[in-house]
């Protein structure tokens, strides 16, 4: 009993260590514009983007276990709500980023209760034909969006506003994150992607859980999309409908450490840095650095650098990481 009572303390102190490593981290990004030049700060907002992404996938697809090839649909369809509301309706920008966390969880909710029907490969690749509808509809409904010209609202400085905004949606999505895992609605949804037969028998309301999972999902990615359109002053289907989102977003949750609470924000961090070097450096072998970089991470580290970090008594085996 004494053993184990020093292992848990040393785990909480592990695991309270870790946490204000993060704290302090966020602390550090939020001075960053007093510090850095603008092109150091739209780097970081990009990472920020980057991991508010991965943060809203981990929800549905590192909880449940359900992969969603299709995610930037979410963030897409946020962009181009706030985007139409702002240069066709002049709204301020957090009624445009408002009605993009709207519209986007309103899809999550119609789409995510017949496609969370499939299973596997087929919800897969189910969301990746909805991403590429949903191009090819803003495409075509060219009177409203632009169509593939792009849609172009009134150029603003917005620079800072838009970084403090993304940094407040990845506080928001750590924030979610660490109270589903720390609660047992976690527990519920690790059981689903471990064994979702399992899981109904036992009685957990499966389909309810997995629909409330995929429209907070959908509705941060929203957010994303929206406050991205607000800083970009244009947005075009293919750049942001564009299936190299989604897969970013995996391979940042999967380097971190699929179903913890920071391994998206680790993910993001060190594959944004590396893409931002190797882009520098190498433009030419850029894509395929990357394409290298997410085979590896799928052959050699499937648990992620959290979970390396705990078979390794780094730190301990605990949800709230």
């Amino acid at each position: 009993m004494v053993a184990a009572s020093v292992t848990g303390l040393a785990a909480r102190r592990l695991t309270s260590g870790y946490t204000a490593a993060m704290v302090l981290l966020g602390v550090g990004v939020s001075l960053l514009p007093l510090m850095v030049s603008n092109y150091i700060l739209t780097f970081v907002l990009q990472a920020l983007m980057a991991c508010a992404l991965a943060g809203s996938w981990n929800l549905i697809s590192g909880f449940t276990g359900y992969v969603s090839f299709g995610h930037a649909a979410f963030f897409g369809l946020g962009a181009y709500a706030a985007g139409i509301a702002i240069a066709k309706a002049a709204v301020p920008a957090p009624v445009a980023i408002a009605s993009a966390a709207i519209v986007a969880g309103c899809a999550g909710l119609c789409l995510g209760y017949p496609a969370l029907r499939l299973r596997g490969p087929y919800f897969a690749v189910g969301m990746l034909g909805v991403a590429e509808a949903l191009r090819v509809g803003i495409t075509v409904a060219e009177p409203v969006t632009g169509g593939g010209r792009g849609l172009v609202m009134p150029p603003q400085d917005v620079l800072l506003p838009a970084y403090f905004s993304m940094l407040a949606l990845v506080v928001l999505i750590v924030a979610i994150t660490r109270a589903v895992a720390t609660r047992p609605v976690g527990l519920r949804l690790l059981a689903i992607r471990e064994d979702e037969v399992a899981a109904e028998v036992t009685g957990i309301q499966t389909t309810r859980l997995k629909l409330v999972a995929f429209a907070t999902s959908a509705t941060l990615a929203g957010v994303a999309g929206g406050i991205y359109a607000w800083h970009m002053s244009y947005i075009d289907p293919t750049t942001v409908f564009a299936g190299s989102l989604t897969v970013r977003a995996i391979a940042m949750t999967m380097l971190g450490g699929q179903g913890t609470v920071f391994g998206p924000v680790i993910g993001s961090v060190v594959l944004s840095v590396i893409g931002e070097v190797t882009w520098a450096r190498f433009p030419f072998l850029h894509n395929a650095v990357s394409g290298a970089l997410i085979v590896v991470i799928v052959l050699f580290i499937p648990r992620g650098v959290t979970g390396v970090l705990q078979d390794r008594g780094v730190l301990p085996r605990s949800r709230t990481l």
